[in-house]
């Protein structure tokens, strides 16, 4: 990657934002970022192909639209663009990135940027995170950076636009103006965006209140339906890079990136989904293994090991033979398909066959079966809930790709390890009527099963053991116990490609959040944070963990 290089031989410039400061600019060329956002509500743009994909399938269906009055497209597959990114879906009248075989929504927004920025010029701005990878900027930072360097400042603050750090050009580093934590930066070429030739105002820097930020904004009113009644709205708080040696931030580069696993191949339609029930999720910790040994932990550690005589473990070992009696079990074959509908799965309407039926066959579920889960409601064609069911990890359980309610027992991927509990009298930030309760995990390298994506090949343990924090009060206490049926479960971590490196084969964590630092929570991986427990449980409940499974 080419490193960025200083802002020339001139003065020094001032250290703040460049003399045209971010705003709405006029050009005759305008390019299109399209954007998705996380957990922390950061907007993080999908790639230059990614983008020019969904503006090339809008583009068409404008045209189509005005030939013969039909309507806008409704759903844009991401695989078409990324075979890494075969189970999203963009639905366009919500403006959401659907992920089928979780449920999670992602608000989604269009970005315009001028032609000669650094989108248009395909110049990204990147800084390096801890485990030696480079994870890029937002665009708009990326655009202000190249503005800057453009226009020979040696150093910007990046205040403005929410982030509390310093860039030198000609040091080549970030620092953090609170405690002064220097991170290396780098500036390279990537494909650029795709050309537009929209007429809204040209956008240059941070979202505003005008015409084009405010109904792209994911912060309004929906207007539009849902047509599947997905009901997880996207979380919305705030994230900053870690100020101190730890830190684990989510690519810029695309959505959640699953692991390489094949998708099911042969549907009519798009996507073509990858069905695997546990994919990799961003990766949420960060590791601190220098903090939790100088604790001073006096309480014996209670090592949590997998149980051979648990129903899990019985479940893990029994493999379904009748996939079909599985989806039976938990839908009802409805007599009559709904005309106006959708099967979320295969994006064929539910009043014609699967769009998996030239790919899945089964002798006692026809193309054209639809099924209506019993408890949710949701319906779906059979053969569609059969091929998703037979691509993952066939431990009898189903999760509806709608509003993931979860039939059955779920287990996940995780590889073998050991969940380590201990206690000590030290209070976290924003809990200091209680003590501190401390998880260990270990897990080392191995090789793949064949519930993994690369089935014999080895896998990765990266910066194990890892140290999590609990306050030790009756709710993390609570949390404490709901996890370990995680554990049991092997929803913890699974086997995938670190969205921080980039390395694939190798353990991440999954979709539970767990805060693997004791205090210095501008990371989000630390305390104070007040609803951290309230959140980590509806995450437990997601993946069908709640206080129900207590005592099983």
């Amino acid at each position: 990657m080419a490193a960025a290089q200083g802002a020339g031989g001139g003065s020094a410039g001032p250290s703040g934002p460049p003399a045209s400061a971010p705003g709405h600019g006029s050009g005759s060329t305008a390019v299109a970022v399209w954007e998705w956002q996380d957990e922390f509500g950061r907007w993080r743009p999908y790639r230059g192909n990614v983008c020019s994909y969904i503006e090339q399938v809008i583009q068409a269906s404008q045209q189509k639209g005005r030939r013969s009055g039909s309507g806008l497209v409704s759903s844009i597959p991401l695989g078409h663009a990324d075979p890494a990114l075969a189970p999203y879906v963009i639905d366009i009248p919500s403006l959401t990135q659907f992920r089928q075989d979780t449920g999670t929504m992602r608000a989604v927004r269009r970005h315009v940027f001028p032609g000669d920025s650094a989108a248009g010029q395909g110049i990204v701005w990147e800084w390096q995170n801890d485990e030696g990878g480079w994870s890029p900027y937002e665009m708009n930072v990326c655009v202000f950076l190249e503005q800057a360097r453009a226009t020979n400042h040696q150093r910007v603050d990046l205040g403005s636009l929410g982030y509390n750090y310093e860039v030198d050009f000609v040091a080549q580093v970030q620092t953090n103006k609170s405690t002064r934590f220097r991170r290396s930066v780098q500036r390279r070429l990537d494909a650029p965006y795709p050309v537009t030739t929209s007429t809204t105002p040209l956008h240059t820097g941070v979202g505003c209140s005008c015409q084009q930020c405010w109904p792209n904004s994911g912060t309004g009113p929906i207007t539009t339906r849902y047509r599947h009644s997905m009901t997880n709205s996207p979380n919305s708080s705030t994230t900053h890079q870690v100020p101190g040696r730890t830190a684990s931030v989510s690519s810029s580069n695309v959505g959640f990136v699953p692991y390489n696993k094949p998708t099911l191949t042969g549907a009519r339609s798009t996507p073509r989904l990858n069905a695997q029930n546990t994919l990799v999720l961003a990766q949420t910790g960060s590791l601190s293994a220098a903090l939790a040994a100088s604790n001073g932990v006096s309480a014996q550690a209670l090592p949590v090991k997998m149980s051979k005589s648990s129903r899990v473990s019985q479940a893990l070992a029994a493999t379904p033979t009748e996939p079909e009696s599985v989806v039976k079990k938990y839908l009802e074959e409805l007599k009559g398909a709904p005309a106006d509908e959708d099967c979320m799965i295969c994006m064929e309407k539910l009043s014609s066959p699967s769009g998996y039926s030239d790919s899945c066959h089964s002798s006692s579920i026809r193309p054209e079966a639809v099924g209506r889960l019993r408890n949710c409601q949701h319906s779906f064609h059979m053969l569609c809930m059969l091929a998703m069911y037979s691509n993952g990890n066939k431990d009898g359980s189903l999760q509806c790709p709608s509003c993931k309610t979860i039939y059955g027992e779920k287990t996940g991927t995780q590889p073998k390890g050991k969940m380590e509990i201990s206690t000590f009298p030290q209070s976290l930030p924003g809990h200091k009527d209680c003590g501190t309760i401390r998880i260990v995990y270990h897990i080392s390298r191995g090789i793949q099963g064949p519930e993994h994506p690369n089935p014999g090949m080895p896998y990765t343990a990266r910066g194990f053991p890892r140290y999590c924090y609990l306050p030790d009060n009756e709710k993390g206490r609570k949390v404490l116990e709901l996890l370990k049926v995680a554990w049991k479960r092997r929803l913890i971590f699974t086997v995938g490609t670190s969205n921080t490196t980039g390395e694939s084969n190798t353990v991440v964590w999954n979709e539970i959040h767990h805060k693997t630092e004791m205090d210095s929570n501008l990371s989000g991986h630390g305390y104070p944070d007040p609803n951290y427990l309230d959140n980590v449980l509806a995450e437990l409940a997601a993946q069908g963990v709640t206080e129900d499974c207590l005592g099983q």
